[in-house]
């Protein structure tokens, strides 16, 4: 479990399943997700199931947002490279409520760390729809910055939409960084 002040991330527990649903299902989530068709219960039980398994495996880790003890949200790790030290990062305050408060900010900063110091990365990345100025100011705030556009490269309800990716590459002094 990683934690900041009242901040806490915490992996996948099987009562998840009702929340996972709902967020997964939500159509306003699915722009950002890359999602178009819904999950079912079923595939979400599969995908817990093997929550437990090692990021080195599954090349990816969920983790549960939560504040004050109840779940706000998820923040995700994909296309974990141990090879070459990298992966991906993406995040959902699910409860409309909690965004704009400074929390996806401290979620971000606990991955960074987790990240450089514990899974030995040289770097992180995520993609941001160039419309989403919101998640461009957190990234760009937490020292993460612009390295291409792409494109036309999401196609939402008739229309093409270009998106950012963005780099955060780790210092020097990440205990880590030289190792491996």
């Amino acid at each position: 479990m990683l934690q900041n002040g009242k901040i806490r991330l915490r992996a996948l527990e099987p009562q998840d399943i009702d929340l996972l649903y709902n967020w997964e299902n939500n159509q306003d989530n699915w722009m950002v997700s890359n999602t178009i068709t819904p999950y079912s219960k079923f595939v979400l039980e599969q995908y817990l199931m093997h929550s437990h398994e090692d990021i080195f495996t599954t090349k990816q880790l969920r983790l549960i947002i939560e504040f004050e003890g109840c779940p706000i949200g998820a923040v995700d790790l994909f296309d974990f490279d141990p090879h070459h030290k990298r992966c991906g990062i993406g995040i959902l305050i699910a409860d409309k409520q909690h965004r704009g408060k400074g929390y996806g900010s401290l979620v971000i900063k606990l991955l960074i760390d987790y990240c450089f110091e514990i899974l030995g990365l040289r770097q992180i990345y995520c993609n941001i729809l160039a419309s989403n100025k919101k998640s461009i100011q957190l990234f760009e705030k937490l020292g993460f910055e612009w390295v291409g556009l792409k494109k036309d490269w999401v196609f939402n309800q008739g229309l093409w939409h270009n998106e950012c990716m963005y780099q955060c590459l780790a210092p020097i002094n990440y205990a880590n960084y030289s190792k491996g």
